[in-house]
């Protein structure tokens, strides 16, 4: 009988986007100007949902959870690789690893259901508008994030334990630029079957199950829109929703990209490089999509400003 957890190994190497010298500062210098943009552009969205009496709507108090979450998300892959290039160390340790890779299904899945959690918003504003502030109410947005919050952890403490499950003996280059469960799993000597059963159904029921919700919300959403009979009504109920369709639109096109491009090249740096995009692109982007296309946003913002 197999040992459980017979690792033999204390750390794994952090392979990152290139060995080369010479593109090492470009990509710290790169990656460390992405990180900073991201943790401002949330920070500002926060500040501004917070000072803004304005702001503070269920809409927003989702949206200022996002914009937490994705600093975050950020912050639990960029500093580590950053360091690593700042040091010339591709090393992370073993309980470093389950960690980072702990806190990323975290953060991963807390935007997944936010989204999904900020589309029913969207129906309810926009198919039951005399409803809106009672259904919507300060007690039912408190609850729906504290479900998101545990849902995520216990999902992240799952794939945790199924990695810890496993022994590593003499592979320990993973081709990327932080702990991606894929490409660890893929590192061991022992056999990973459950733990590729349990990421392909917890995929399909925690990645499928907020997609049809959100398809259903806009379903919904769409409906009452073409029941609207001016055209400025229709434009003004659909402009509620473009910033979120957008948001929506780039997590989980990329997401989408990411694993596919993993199917399709699993060991190659290129499965690390479309990462990037949501890992760092879009958490980064989304302060953008909401600031510039909500007026609400925009003045809040540069309230802020004025004061800073």
């Amino acid at each position: 009988m197999e040992p459980k957890n017979n690792t033999r190994i204390s750390e794994f190497l952090l392979l990152g986007f290139s060995e080369d010298p010479e593109l090492q500062p470009l990509i710290f210098g790169l990656f460390l100007s992405m990180y900073l943009v991201t943790v401002l552009g949330n920070l500002l969205i926060i500040l501004a949902t917070i000072s803004d009496s304005h702001l503070h709507t269920p809409m927003y108090f989702f949206l200022s959870n996002l914009s937490f979450v994705d600093v975050c998300f950020t912050s639990t892959t960029i500093p580590k690789m950053l360091m690593n290039i700042q040091t010339q160390s591709k090393a992370i340790t073993y309980a470093g690893c389950i960690i980072q890779m702990c806190f990323f299904f975290i953060f991963v899945e807390l935007d997944n259901f936010l989204l999904t959690v900020m589309a029913y918003d969207r129906y309810v504003a926009i198919c039951h508008p005399l409803q809106y502030t009672v259904i919507m109410n300060p007690r039912l947005c408190g609850f729906l994030v504290l479900v998101c919050w545990i849902l995520s952890v216990l999902h992240a403490l799952l794939q945790s334990l199924m990695v810890l499950r496993l022994s590593f003996c003499k592979d320990i280059n993973i081709p990327h630029f932080f702990c991606e469960l894929n490409q660890v799993v893929q590192l061991a000597c022992s056999e990973t079957f459950l733990n590729d059963l349990v990421r392909y159904l917890v995929t399909v029921l925690l990645g499928g199950g907020p997609i049809a919700g959100i398809l259903y919300s806009y379903s919904k959403i769409m409906s009452s829109i073409r029941a609207i009979s001016s055209a400025q009504g229709r434009y003004k109920a659909f402009s509620t929703c473009a910033s979120h369709l957008s948001v929506v639109s780039l997590f989980y096109g990329t997401g989408f990209g990411v694993y596919l491009s993993s199917a399709a090249a699993q060991s190659l740096p290129s499965s690390a490089t479309a990462s990037v995009m949501y890992t760092v692109i879009t958490p980064m982007l989304n302060p953008f999509i909401y600031s510039l296309r909500n007026k609400d946003v925009k003045g809040a913002l540069q309230s802020c400003g004025s004061l800073i």
